[in-house]
């Protein structure tokens, strides 16, 4: 995952708080999926072709919608 974007320790931390809460299951790598949102919107790709580095991107478009309401 060297060559894939991915935020800080720092900058998860700073937004942690934020987080909602899981929804049952257990929940994905935050700070993965986080990074992934923010790769799919800077280089303004679709969610389906964001690198599988990030996890499957209906995970990212989910949580995506969730967390922007």
């Amino acid at each position: 995952m060297s060559d894939v974007f991915l935020l800080s320790g720092r900058q998860i931390e700073r937004i942690r708080p934020f987080f909602l809460l899981a929804h049952g299951g257990p929940r994905v790598d935050d700070r993965r999926v986080l990074s992934g949102i923010v790769y799919v919107i800077r280089n303004g790709l679709q969610w389906k072709d964001a690198p599988k580095a990030y996890g499957p991107h209906k995970t990212l478009y989910n949580r995506f919608i969730r967390w922007s309401r």
